[in-house]
C-alpha cells in the first residue's frame, strides 16, 4: 500500500510588532482554509508564527516581554487555529514562544492532530545570537536572552496522519544548520521533518561580509543535505518580507529524500506551497548508502559528542627534528 501525504508549507509574510495575536491567527486560519482547498493533509507554519521576531528587541527586564509568550495551547486567542484543523481534518505544525507554568521560556514547536491533540512537542536546541545587548550589531539577536536551550532533545514520534502512521520529527531555524540535529532523528527512522524559521536576509553580526544570495543558498543546502543523508522529507517554512523594518528572506521549501526541492515559495508574503510525498521514497536511502546498521562506525565519532569547541590538530614535524 502506498503511503502518501499532501504536504504544505504555509509561509507567513511579516508580522509587525504592533500586530496583535488576532492578526496572526486570522492569517493562519485563512492559510488553513486554502490548504484544505488544495488538498493538504499536513500544514507547517513558521517559527514564532504568532508574533514578530521579538528577540531583535532588547528588554532589560525579561518580564516586560511576557506578552510575547504562550502559557497554554490552545488559548482563547489561538483556539481558531485548532477549530480550523478540526473543521478541515488537517494536522499542523506551529512555532511559538512558550512560557511554562514554572517560568521557563522556550522557542517551541508543536505538531497537532486534526482533533486538536498535541502529538509531539519540540524546544529549540541550537540557540544563535547572544544574551546581552551588543553595541556592535546593527540589529540585536537575543534568543539566548529570551529562551533557554531546549530540554526535549530531538524526539521522533510515529503518529497517525491522514490514515497513515508516519515517523515525524521537528527542528527550529538554526537547528537545520547542524548535521547532528538531522542525524539524531535519522537514527530514529524519521520520515518527515518539520521546521520553521525566521531568517534575516542580511547577516547582522557585522563581523564580515556575507553575500545576500548565500543566505538562501546556505539554508537550502543544509535542508537538502539533511534530507538526503537521512532519507527523509522536510517541510521548511519561513517568515518573509520586511518585519519591523528588517527583511526576512522567505524561500520556504519542501524537499524529498533525494535532496530535491519539490516546491518553493516565490513571494514575500503569505503563501501556501504543496507537494505530494510518497513516504516509500525514504526506503531507498536507508536501505542502501545510508543503511546505518551496516555502515555507521560510532567508535570513530567520539569527538562529536565529547567535545564542544574546536581544537587545533597535531603538528607534523620532520623525523630528524623529532629525534
Amino acid at each position: 500500500m502506498t503511503r502518501s501525504l499532501v504536504l504544505a508549507a504555509a509561509q507567513l509574510g511579516p508580522i509587525q510588532k504592533a500586530d496583535g495575536r488576532d492578526v496572526a491567527v486570522g492569517r493562519i486560519v485563512r492559510l488553513m482554509e486554502k490548504a484544505h482547498r488544495m488538498g493538504a493533509q499536513v500544514v507547517v507554519f513558521p517559527e514564532l508564527a504568532l508574533t514578530t521576531f521579538f528577540p531583535r528587541w532588547y528588554e532589560e527586564d525579561i518580564a516586560v516581554a511576557d506578552h510575547w509568550y504562550e502559557s497554554a495551547l490552545p488559548s482563547n486567542e489561538t483556539a481558531p487555529i485548532f477549530e480550523a484543523a478540526r473543521k478541515y481534518g488537517i494536522a499542523f505544525h506551529l512555532g511559538y514562544a512558550e512560557k511554562t507554568p514554572d517560568g521557563h521560556r522556550y522557542n517551541t514547536a508543536v505538531f497537532v492532530s486534526p482533533n486538536g491533540e498535541i502529538m509531539l512537542k519540540y524546544r529549540k536546541v541550537h540557540l544563535p545570537g547572544h544574551k546581552d545587548y551588543d553595541p556592535i550589531r546593527k540589529v540585536q539577536h537575543l534568543e539566548k536572552r529570551y529562551f533557554e536551550v531546549g530540554n526535549l532533545g530531538f524526539p521522533v514520534m510515529r503518529a497517525p496522519v491522514a490514515g497513515h502512521d508516519v515517523n515525524v520529527g521537528m527542528m527550529i531555524c538554526n537547528d537545520r544548520r547542524w548535521p547532528e540535529s538531522w542525524r539524531v532523528m535519522g537514527l530514529q527512522q524519521v520520515e518527515l521533518v518539520m521546521l520553521g524559521y525566521n531568517t534575516p536576509s542580511l547577516n547582522m553580526d557585522n563581523r564580515g561580509f556575507e553575500a545576500h544570495h548565500l543566505r538562501v543558498f546556505h539554508s537550502h543546502l543544509t535542508i537538502q543535505a539533511g534530507c538526503y543523508q537521512n532519507a527523509c522529507f522536510a517541510v521548511a517554512t519561513a517568515k518573509a518580507g520586511t518585519e519591523d523594518g528588517h527583511e526576512l528572506f522567505g524561500h520556504s521549501i519542501i524537499v524529498n529524500p533525494q535532496g530535491e526541492i519539490m516546491a518553493q515559495a516565490t513571494s514575500w508574503g503569505d503563501e501556501l506551497i504543496v507537494a505530494d510525498a510518497d513516504l516509500g521514497m525514504c526506503e531507498l536511502g536507508r536501505t542502501t548508502i545510508f543503511n546505518f546498521e551496516k555502515h555507521r562506525r560510532p567508535e570513530a565519532y567520539g569527538r562529536i559528542t565529547d567535545q564542544v569547541g574546536s581544537e587545533p590538530p597535531a603538528t607534523w614535524s620532520p623525523r630528524r627534528a623529532a629525534e
